[in-house]
């Protein structure tokens, strides 16, 4: 690949996706675009720049940045976030809303819908909390292909396997051959849309919970404070936003501080600044 190829694709995602492909990561580029070639009958990665040059939207280009998205997931994973869920993020909702308020839950990059599936669950299983709230999870992710998975609800046995109890999976799934598939009343739960975190978030509604776990780190400085920027926008004053284990606001968004005990939990600092005020 020459530099001219890779310095566009870097710019190509980037401008895509809000990931940063620094040179040392060529190989990494040049692993997973290799499968792209092939599907496509692409001779070489300069064929396949000026591809894209001519036309940078439609099949070629979702599958050229699905082939770069991290879409490892599982049901529960890290299960701290999930805890805290459901013994403090959800109790506080509930307490500080209308009866008449939807509940609504934001789970972006959702790749094959694991952890929207989780909150479903989890949801479902507190119903005598929530009574008759409504309740809204939107699960978004960049990447078409990965969403048809998530709203097919259908997981391998590895899938299941993978973090979920096995009193939830026998309540909430139904075996199917070699696959797991969730029920109807947890799909109907969650609503999937391709959407990307680089985009404007002006139609999105207010969300009393975000989980943005695992997606920030590919990004560059300015890239995470932008997303986090647009996250506080739409992001209830009391809400809670869930980042990754390896991911933080330190140094990039001040808008935001951790909380609960837990450094990947974060609330608008404004909030509580007011919390102490009145206190």
């Amino acid at each position: 690949m020459t530099p001219q190829t890779f310095q566009f694709f870097s710019e190509y995602l980037y401008q895509r996706s809000g990931l940063s492909l620094p040179p040392e990561k060529e190989y990494l580029l040049e692993n997973r675009m290799s499968n792209v070639l092939k599907t496509h009958n692409i001779p070489s990665f300069d064929d396949l720049a000026m591809k894209l040059k001519r036309m940078p939207s439609g099949t070629l280009a979702d599958d050229v940045v699905e082939a770069m998205s991290v879409t490892e997931t599982s049901f529960f994973r890290d299960r701290s976030p999930f805890d805290k869920f459901t013994d403090i993020m959800l109790p506080h909702i509930l307490k500080t809303r209308s009866s008449m308020d939807p509940i609504r839950i934001w789970s972006a990059a959702a790749s094959s819908g694991q952890e929207a599936y989780t909150l479903a669950i989890l949801c479902k299983e507190r119903m005598a909390a929530i009574g008759n709230r409504r309740i809204e999870i939107l699960a978004t992710d960049i990447s078409p292909n990965v969403l048809e998975k998530a709203k097919a609800g259908v997981y391998s046995q590895f899938e299941v396997q993978r973090g979920m109890p096995t009193e939830l999976l026998l309540k909430y799934f139904e075996q199917k051959g070699d696959t797991w598939a969730i029920s109807q009343e947890i799909k109907s739960m969650v609503r999937f849309e391709q959407f990307n975190l680089m985009s404007s978030f002006a139609s999105k509604p207010r969300f009393d919970i975000v989980f943005c776990r695992n997606v920030l780190i590919y990004f560059d400085i300015d890239t995470k404070r932008a997303v986090m920027e647009k996250i506080s926008s739409v992001l209830a004053p009391d809400g809670f936003m869930l980042l990754g284990s390896a991911e933080t606001t330190m140094g990039i968004c001040d808008e935001f501080v951790s909380d609960t005990g837990d450094r990947n939990i974060f609330r608008k600092k404004s909030y509580l600044q007011d919390v102490r005020k009145t206190a």
